[in-house]
């Protein structure tokens, strides 16, 4: 696993040890960030269930600004910190050791907003839906933010528009997908 672009490029990342993270492969990630486009420079990223950082770390290596990463295994953090010391990018990095929805709480309180807001939850806990239904409660969000999710094929997201969310993208691969969202308008 390596950054695709920007100021780390071609630089190898560590992976977590173990089967309890499932590292986003190069191919998807290049087609992942192909997808949001150029809107990086200066973003402020939030990468939920971070395993390795490699999402967030691409993120910061294409411009943005600060990326906080939220993960609660240690073996993980211990990697998300190793890795943005080998890229050079720990000064745009924020490491949230922590459940997600402990630290959705304290992003909120402290006014933190972000322009994308990536998660990759484990699959078939529904962990999506209730990482949504905060995101509508807390004001992390900044106007235009995109909310891109990665999940197994079988996760349904019907649910999105009750929660008042529109689906911009889907890209399906061979076991997974990215959901692209945005907060509805009006």
């Amino acid at each position: 696993m390596r950054v695709i672009a920007g100021s780390a490029r071609r630089l190898k990342l560590e992976t977590v040890p173990g089967l309890e993270t499932r590292p986003t492969t190069d191919r998807i990630k290049e087609t992942l960030f192909n997808m949001i486009g150029h809107g990086m420079p200066e973003a402020v990223f939030l990468d939920l269930f971070s395993g390795s950082g490699a999402i967030g770390i691409e993120a910061l290596s294409r411009g943005a600004s600060q990326c906080y990463f939220v993960e609660q295994n240690s073996k993980a953090i211990s990697c998300i910190k190793g890795n943005l010391e080998h890229t050079n990018l720990t000064q745009g990095g924020v490491v949230l050791a922590e459940d997600v929805f402990f630290a959705l709480t304290k992003l909120h309180t402290q006014g933190i907003k972000f322009d994308y807001i990536f998660m990759d939850p484990p699959y078939g806990q529904l962990l999506e839906r209730r990482v949504l239904e905060q995101l509508k409660e807390k004001s992390i969000l900044k106007e235009d933010a995109l909310i891109i999710i990665e999940a197994d094929l079988q996760t349904d997201f019907s649910y999105v528009t009750e929660l008042g969310y529109e689906i911009l993208k889907e890209k399906k691969y061979k076991t997974n997908q990215h959901i692209f969202l945005e907060t509805k308008k009006g």
